[in-house]
């Protein structure tokens, strides 16, 4: 079982939306159809507009300090006890492992960091446990046949190996009409973004996100879904340019939107970048 579920299945009257700094400034349309997703279900969302940034950027490049202040100034944003849902596994499991930490030396702010933690979600474990996302009959589209397409999943390293948010991805895309789930070589592999590392080792980044969209391209996959838009945005933009060069790779996109989609909504993101 993955270690992402919320404290309770029971499904909540509201929740928090946490939406992150990438969402809010590259790809808000995957973050409006993980909120739509939600809303269908009957469940209220609160956004709070003060939100920023889960500090992780500056954490993984050695600034705690840095660190401590952005997310410190976070810690108000969700006094009510809901659910605080995350698109993205990576900052989940900032929000998750690493804000007890920051403030370790503050016992009165760790408490409060430990308290927001622990209710902490990210979007496709709650998609899968409290939504039902990943029961057939509720991933069946409105109306009319669906195209058949294959997909590959891709999760980040962080979010695989401190969330293991690629247990309720699969189940997600297994149960919508349609797909069919292909995996591509070294699964596991980072795709090079690595937040801060992509811009301090652009060489090796490069090379990592080729190395990627070739496993991805070999295993004929239509579509690359992902719930976390640092890596969608990184392969994304290398597909892109590889495409510019006549290759054929399969379009990016968040999980929500993709999930969406396959239910037949016209608004939903075919890409990342929407």
């Amino acid at each position: 079982m993955y270690s992402t579920a919320p404290p309770s299945r029971i499904r909540p009257q509201r929740v928090y939306f946490f939406a992150t700094c990438l969402v809010d400034a590259v790809a808000p349309q995957a973050g409006m159809d993980a909120i739509s997703l939600i809303r269908a279900a009957g469940i209220e969302v609160e956004f709070p507009p003060a939100q920023s940034c889960c500090g992780q950027p500056a954490y993984t490049s050695g600034y705690t300090e840095e660190a401590r202040r952005v997310a410190r100034a976070q810690l108000d944003l969700f006094p009510q006890p809901w659910p605080v849902v995350v698109p993205s596994g990576s900052c989940a499991g900032m929000m998750v492992h690493h804000w007890p930490r920051l403030f370790a030396d503050d016992p009165a702010l760790a408490e409060r960091a430990r308290a927001v933690a622990q209710r902490v979600v990210e979007f496709s474990a709650f998609a899968c446990d409290v939504l039902g996302l990943a029961e057939p009959a509720a991933a069946t589209p409105a109306s009319g046949p669906v195209l058949s397409l294959k997909v590959a999943l891709h999760t980040s390293c962080s979010a695989r190996r401190e969330m293991g948010t690629h247990e309720p991805g699969e189940a997600l895309l297994r149960a919508l009409p349609g797909v069919e789930v292909v995996q591509q070589a070294r699964v596991a592999e980072c795709c090079g973004f690595g937040g801060t590392f992509s811009a301090r080792h652009p060489a090796i980044s490069g090379a990592m996100v080729g190395d990627k969209l070739d496993s991805i391209r070999d295993c004929g996959a239509d579509v690359l879904v992902s719930a976390d838009c640092g890596c969608l945005l990184n392969l994304h933009h290398a597909a892109e340019k590889r495409r510019a060069a006549g290759e054929a790779l399969p379009r990016c996109v968040h999980l929500a939107s993709f999930v969406r989609e396959r239910q037949g909504a016209a608004d939903a993101a075919r890409q990342v970048t929407d």
